[in-house]
């Protein structure tokens, strides 16, 4: 699966000091580097070379200063990273190729020296956006069937533990969850339910999402909401 390239290439890209993450804004590996505005390198993954991946990246290049594809490279070396025409045609567009051998090594077989110009402002400006809200690295990068840990999704499992342990009003949530407020009251994914005004609790649903997704937050509580009731010893 392409999710087995993710973790090479993340490394590849952190050594030349990018902050890398998974599944941002629809592409499959997002690199933040330093400093404002940061330089936006955006790559895609795929188990060999091919057309749908070289237009994946045209698209991933109104939002990013740098584009990059990476697949294996063929053993037998018949892969597309050894025909002429598919490089030359990375080169004029502008996209690097990076090849992964099996025991994991990458290596550049195209530089992405031409950055392909930015058309769509917006979009590049969500792709940072999310990327800067995440918390850590949740998602494995080249998958597409489980659903997508975002900023959003974080956010509202973050409310979903606070109720979890004790917590009712978004006000008392704020320091983990500065949206509490419209993440309850939109009630997205169905994990809320209003029991009075400005009072929530959690769904079945939402208790399932914890079980699936586990949010240790009472540490980050504590200074606001003092210990809950019946946890005293793990507030402590």
């Amino acid at each position: 699966m392409e999710t087995s390239l993710y973790l090479p290439v993340k490394a590849f890209l952190e050594a030349a000091g990018y902050v890398v993450k998974g599944e941002v804004g629809g592409c499959d590996l997002v690199g933040l580097s330093e400093g404002e505005p940061p330089v936006v390198v955006v790559c895609e993954l795929k188990l060999s070379f091919n057309l749908e991946l070289l237009l994946q990246a045209v698209d991933r290049a109104s939002m990013s200063d740098e584009v990059w594809i990476a697949a294996r490279v063929s053993v037998k070396r018949r892969g597309r990273e050894t025909d002429k025409r598919y490089r030359d045609l990375c080169r004029r567009l502008g996209i690097g190729m990076l090849g992964i051998s099996d025991g994991g090594e990458v290596s550049v077989i195209v530089s992405s020296i031409s950055p392909m110009p930015r058309t769509n402002p917006k979009r590049r400006s969500r792709l940072v956006s999310e990327h800067q809200r995440r918390r850590g690295d949740p998602v494995v990068g080249g998958g597409s069937r489980a659903p997508i840990m975002t900023a959003y999704r974080q956010q509202a499992l973050l409310c979903a533990a606070a109720l979890d342990q004790g917590l009712k009003r978004p006000r008392e949530m704020k320091l983990i969850a500065p949206k509490a407020g419209p993440i309850l009251r939109d009630n997205v994914y169905g994990w809320f339910e209003r029991t009075e005004k400005g009072v929530y609790a959690l769904t079945s649903a939402g208790q399932a999402a914890l079980v699936r997704w586990p949010q240790p937050v009472l540490s980050e509580l504590a200074p606001l909401s003092g210990a809950v009731p019946g946890n005293e010893s793990a507030a402590i």
